[in-house]
């Protein structure tokens, strides 16, 4: 078996640079004949060394760097009709996907040992027209703060320049009029954010999304109606304090297998993919079920987080892995 390690070497102070060779041993340790990529600053180099290697027959690639980087190797090869496992090696700054399979996320080789427990989940991708997302895709003004935080103060400040760039952002916050179809309706009027996420981590909050289940085909979308400053702090102190915003009249909250957005005026609607810009509205959201299978540590997440479909996808193959071991102890 091929495993290929496709890496950003300045994410996470470049600590994943610095553990290079520590990282190939234990994709060795595990079976593969690994080799690794260095992703360069030229457009899209991470998501044509996945789709290459994935063409080549590489039945592993290992994606390491921020959510940027992880989001470009999906790119990659979402688009296949024969996909590789995929594994993380989170090195960025909020680390969502990470945070939500359970994966260390500021050690990279023990990050890696997790392939060494052979626990992988089919996961769902979300498609954008000709782009993918594996964890959140979201619009509004809210949303444009990943954009104007600079590279060097992420590296510096990590999650905190986030935090003080959401500070400098809220006076600016202004309400964009929108029209939203979902499964269960539509929504027309104004709309200070929405977000529609594959996992319960969003912006290194795990109860955005309280009721998210991994692999369940479904966007957990969140719309956030027109709302001043004061009562987005309270939303946001509601979201920190048990995922009880989802309660407020100001808030809806679904789930969906498909979103519609689009602009009620001249106004531009940029939509967030993973963190990066993804297009403009008018755009549809959708789900391709269950699509890439990835490393995750399994013991560590709630089976309440798993959609119970999947779960018992997974404990048959672990029923049929376990009954050809008995049996070849039984012939030895």
């Amino acid at each position: 078996m091929k495993a290929r390690l496709i890496y950003n070497p300045t994410s996470g102070n470049e600590s994943i640079l610095k553990n290079v060779a520590d990282i190939l041993d234990v994709l060795e340790q595990a079976g593969y004949e690994a080799s690794a990529f260095r992703t360069t600053p030229q457009p899209l180099s991470a998501a044509k060394e996945a789709c290459r290697a994935a063409q080549a027959g590489f039945e592993l690639i290992v994606a390491a760097g921020g959510d940027g980087t992880l989001n470009e190797v999906v790119n990659g090869i979402a688009p296949l009709a024969k996909r590789p496992r995929m594994a993380i090696i989170p090195g960025g700054t909020t680390n969502d996907y990470a945070r939500a399979l359970k994966i260390p996320r500021n050690d990279p080789v023990a990050a890696a040992r997790i392939i060494l427990k052979n626990q992988t989940l089919p996961m769902d991708i979300g498609q954008a027209g000709e782009h993918y997302f594996m964890n959140i895709a979201g619009g509004g003004s809210m949303s444009e703060l990943t954009y104007e935080v600079p590279s060097e103060y992420k590296s510096i400040l990590g999650y905190l320049a986030y935090l003080v760039k959401g500070a400098e952002m809220l006076p600016r916050l202004r309400p964009m009029n929108m029209h939203l179809e979902y499964d269960e309706g539509t929504y027309d009027g104004a709309v200070t954010l929405f977000l529609s996420g594959l996992t319960n981590s969003v912006g290194g909050f795990e109860q955005v999304a309280p009721d998210s289940e991994l692999g369940d085909g479904k966007l957990s979308l969140l719309i956030v109606k027109g709302t001043n400053i004061a009562e987005m702090l309270i939303l946001i102190a509601k979201a920190l304090n048990g995922g009880k915003h989802i309660n407020d009249p100001n808030i809806i909250y679904t789930k969906t297998r498909k979103l519609f957005v689009k602009p009620n005026d001249n106004q531009r609607i940029m939509i967030n993919l993973d963190g990066e810009y993804g297009g403009d509205a008018p755009i549809t959201l959708t789900v391709l079920p269950r699509h890439i299978e990835m490393f995750a540590d399994l013991d560590a997440i709630p089976d309440k987080s798993i959609n119970t479909e999947t779960l018992a996808e997974r404990q048959a193959e672990k029923n049929f892995v376990q009954g050809v071991s008995s049996l070849q102890d039984k012939h030895d």
